[in-house]
């Protein structure tokens, strides 16, 4: 029915979108989601050209980045892909995941992300550790991270921004200052505040 994979699932995508009543979310993770699926790169993949052309706008494109798991971000890369899939891309972050080798877990602050990312993201998703407790470095200097790039935000329709705003006396870094050491040291520090205070629990 179809003359290429990419038309076929972008049609199927904008049916199931229009459906639902074109919802304020709607995300697409495309076969090509990161670089090196991607033949012979983002720009010139015919994959994504069509994916970006045919795609309804207000659905967000999922990019994992360089790689599956992705030690770093470049606003090079993001604008690479912008430009292909005519669209800010939502980056699912696996930098914790170990749903691949469950004998290893991440405890390190968020890092490897170049400062100024935001005005190129339509979102961000972190992939965590399988185990929950895991998660709280991960989660919590993803949050000092957010902060300090508001600053450098320029768009003002980044869901959770206001919210992250209201935060800005808060302790900790300061917008647009990020250190992953310095967020590595503050995440320690609450968490473990958050263990001590679960020790003192009844039947902990």
């Amino acid at each position: 029915v179809f003359p290429s994979l990419a038309q076929a699932q972008a049609s199927v995508a904008n049916e199931v979108y229009q459906e639902l009543g074109q919802p304020s979310v709607f995300l697409f993770c495309p076969t090509e989601y990161c670089s090196s699926l991607c033949s012979p790169s983002p720009s010139q993949s015919c994959y994504l050209r069509t994916i970006g052309q045919e795609l309804l706008p207000g659905i967000g494109v999922i990019w994992t980045g360089p790689k599956v798991v992705s030690q770093e971000l470049s606003a090079v890369l993001l604008e690479e892909v912008e430009g292909v899939l005519q669209r800010r891309p939502v980056i699912w972050d696996n930098l914790y995941a170990n749903d691949y080798d469950c004998r290893r877990v991440f405890l390190g602050p968020y890092m490897g992300r170049a400062p100024g990312l935001m005005p190129r993201l339509h979102g961000l998703l972190l992939n965590p550790n399988c185990e929950l407790q895991a998660n709280f470095i991960p989660i919590h200097t993803l949050g000092t991270w957010f902060r300090s790039e508001l600053g450098s935000c320029a768009h003002p329709d980044h869901t959770g921004l206001e919210m992250a705003a209201a935060l800005g006396d808060s302790q900790g870094p300061q917008e647009g200052s990020y250190s992953p050491q310095e967020a590595l040291e503050l995440a320690l520090h609450d968490w473990v505040v958050e263990i001590n205070q679960q020790a003192l629990e009844p039947g902990r």
